[in-house]
């Protein structure tokens, strides 16, 4: 699933923070490393775990020190990591949304792939819809407005407050 995760990634973040400045580009590039992480292996494991997008978190902050403008652009990926961990439903696999601290998480199925075809259909669809709401609500369509979002990622100010 992939319009699910950046649909919904781009409307919470920009719902929740309204700071133009964010690159909405990565928090939706954010949203999908959980699964683009875990699928080589067929099971959810280490990204679908909370330590994962708090390490992920820690080291964007820890490597971006005194970098004011790297650390504003590059919080945006664990902050989609978060949002991804929400949308997947990951609390409700204990084990692995709380690995190590419960213990070997095992290998429970990818939420996204895990679900039925009509589910994931639906999911995609309101994914689309996310992301139609954001180019009319966000004025996309217009080639400035869309130039910025595609060259920085980010939104024209007066339409995000």
């Amino acid at each position: 699933m992939i319009l699910w995760f950046a649909g919904l990634a781009f409307v919470i973040v920009v719902s929740v923070f309204r700071d133009a400045a964010i690159d909405y580009r990565l928090v939706m590039a954010g949203a999908l490393l959980p699964d683009l992480l875990d699928a080589p292996w067929g099971h959810a494991g280490p990204a679908h775990a909370l330590v994962y997008s708090v390490a992920l978190l820690t080291v964007v902050m820890l490597a971006t020190r005194r970098r004011r403008g790297w650390r504003r652009r590059l919080l945006a990926v664990p902050i989609g990591t978060f949002v991804h961990l929400i949308l997947d439903g990951a609390w409700a696999m204990t084990k692995v949304f709380w690995w190590p601290f419960l213990g070997d998480a095992g290998q429970p199925a990818i939420p996204a792939f895990g679900r039925p075809a009509v589910v994931v259909v639906a999911l995609e669809v309101a994914g689309a819809a996310a992301l139609w709401w954001c180019y009319r609500r966000f004025e996309l369509g217009d080639e400035e407005n869309r130039d910025r979002f595609v060259r920085q990622g980010r939104l024209r100010r007066d339409l995000v407050g």
